[in-house]
């Protein structure tokens, strides 16, 4: 028989963080927060690996609260006395809404304070000089105000976090840490949380913990088949632009869906290929402003969109592992990279929720961000659709997938999706019509229109949106672009040229028109009104009065 399961109350946590907990509708803790709170209570410092949307942040969130609430009933000094460290801005705005929500019931003791944004560190300043209780940044950000003096820690330091751990060292940030690592204080309870443990988790391990707890809890590091359902469909490129028009315009893909393509080009491509059909999407990527990407995550949270198109740029970060089967200039790369936000990250950290689908229309270049990708639906009981488009260049990368999560399982994890590509060979000429309206020149202009466009919605939700946030819900990042040339009759599709394997499954546009109702004359008299006339029938313009008769009788009498 398996043993209970331990609740929140059973924890020993104070009232207060109790309310907050069942204000977000937790009836019992996960994996990770019921293995993790206990021990973290005890003061012990832990390493722990958990599949993304486990609840790992709730897993640190709670003992540092309420380790803070119990410190306050006896000493009433104001300090910082936690440290979270993030490695990138979306997911520090992530970790402090979670924070606000769980001391929702005691704001007033413990208060969060978010420095990872792209505000000045002057501007920051009057914020730490309050002394919050949990500060949250990344690594590079709290250094710039150590070395400010705007933030004090190796007195009042208690607890420090390092969040996606295996992610800290890969987005540059190790020299940072550990020149911050001089500014903090000898004793600290220290927690490191990550979906991965590798090299750069070893290292962080041994410079920040001392006689760790390791929780393992996942033997896959993805959920089991039953709740997330993992497809591969080998396709060069021209059809993955044909498969993806299909799966999108018929429908077969519904519900919330990540589209993660490897470069910021190849994301406008798509978005102005898919605007072809009248098919609505947000991009997503390094080049927006940090209010911007997180404005996008929240509506489409809030379910404002249905698609997004994410650049993953882990190989920005690592050259090596570039997977792109075209070859590119060294100098126009390397000025790419540095425009980019190092401190940006969609496959990784960032809270997408309800993500019904997450499609690799360009396949990752590694394990790790595989799984991170994938991790983004199937969350917490939720299931999910990973469906990865392979072309001939990036079948090492599949196999290298698929030995990872296979492993000795006898049943392959990921499973061919079997799509029969010749029932939608009618589509080809339209797809290769939308390609060629998409050209260089009009992937260049919407890239500078959509940066333009943010950087304005980015001054807005600084100044405007702060007094005014019910027009903060008007402002949409899926509009059309437009600068390739749209030819109308594209965004609906012939009864014709569907499959007939799908007729009976799909609703094309073309069939949501409305049809005219004919009307039977109805019988007697009937009074018309004037207003009801169609346009265009306007009695007073097309009366016409026909003489018949009249000349013969007046001939005559001449």
């Amino acid at each position: 028989m398996a043993a209970e399961r331990l609740r929140f109350h059973e924890m020993g946590l104070d009232d207060r963080l109790l309310k907050a907990v069942a204000d977000l509708g937790w009836s019992q803790p996960t994996l990770i927060q019921e293995k993790a709170i206990p021990l973290a209570l005890d003061g012990k410092d832990l390493l722990a690996r958990a599949r993304t949307g486990s609840g790992k942040t709730a897993a640190y969130a709670i003992p540092i609260i309420q380790r803070i609430l119990a410190s306050k009933q006896s000493v009433r000094e104001q300090d910082v006395r936690a440290l979270i460290l993030v490695p990138t801005k979306e997911l520090g705005q992530q970790v402090q809404t979670m924070m606000r929500q769980l001391t929702s019931s005691c704001s007033r003791d413990v208060r969060v304070a978010d420095i990872s944004g792209k505000a000045d560190v002057s501007t920051q300043r009057p914020i730490l000089m309050e002394k919050p209780d949990v500060v949250v940044g990344t690594p590079s950000r709290v250094l710039a105000h150590l070395n400010a003096q705007n933030l004090a820690l190796h007195s009042s330091l208690e607890m420090l976090v390092v969040d996606e751990a295996d992610l800290v060292f890969s987005f540059g940030f190790e020299s940072d840490l550990k020149n911050l690592l001089c500014h903090l204080p000898k004793i600290y309870q220290s927690f490191l949380m990550s979906a991965t443990f590798n090299e750069d988790v070893q290292a962080l391990k041994e410079l920040l913990l001392h006689n760790p707890v390791t929780l393992k809890l996942q033997g896959s590091q993805l959920p089991d088949s039953s709740q997330l359902q993992q497809y591969t469909i080998k396709c060069e490129e021209e059809d993955k632009f044909l498969l993806i028009y299909t799966l999108l315009k018929l429908q077969l893909v519904q519900g919330k869906t990540l589209l993660f393509v490897a470069a910021v080009d190849r994301s406008y491509r798509l978005k102005l290929f898919l605007e072809q059909f009248a098919i609505p999407a947000c991009v997503l990527n390094s080049e927006l402003p940090v209010q911007s990407r997180c404005h996008i995550i929240s509506q489409f949270n809030q379910g404002f969109y249905d698609i997004i198109i994410a650049t993953d740029e882990q190989s920005l970060v690592e050259p090596a592992a570039s997977s792109s089967g075209k070859k590119t200039k060294k100098n126009s790369k390397a000025k790419a990279a540095q425009a980019k936000d190092k401190e940006y990250g969609v496959s990784r950290g960032v809270d997408f929720q309800n993500v019904s689908n997450v499609i690799n229309f360009d396949f990752p270049t590694s394990v790790d961000s595989y799984i991170h990708r994938v991790g983004r639906t199937a969350r917490a009981d939720n299931p999910g659709t990973a469906l990865s488009f392979i072309s001939h260049t990036e079948l090492d990368a599949l196999a290298e997938v698929e030995e990872a999560l296979g492993g000795d399982k006898a049943e392959a994890a990921l499973k061919p999706y079997e799509f029969k590509m010749e029932e939608i060979e009618g589509f080809r000429y339209r797809c290769r019509d939308a390609m060629r309206a998409v050209t260089k020149q009009a992937v260049k202009e919407a890239r500078l229109k959509e940066i333009k466009q943010e950087l304005l919605n980015s001054e807005k939700l600084k100044t405007y949106f702060e007094d005014n946030p019910r027009d903060l819900q008007l402002l949409r990042h899926d509009k059309d672009l437009h600068p390739a040339v749209i030819k109308p009759h594209m965004k609906n599709i012939p009864d014709y040229l569907i499959p007939e394997t799908l007729r009976g499954v799909v609703n094309p546009l073309s069939s949501r028109r409305r049809k005219r109702r004919i009307k039977p004359a109805p019988a007697g008299v009937v009074k018309s009104s004037f207003k009801k006339n169609v346009r265009g029938r306007n009695p007073l313009k097309s009366f016409q009065y026909k003489r018949t008769g009249n000349k013969k009788a007046r001939g005559g009498k001449s």
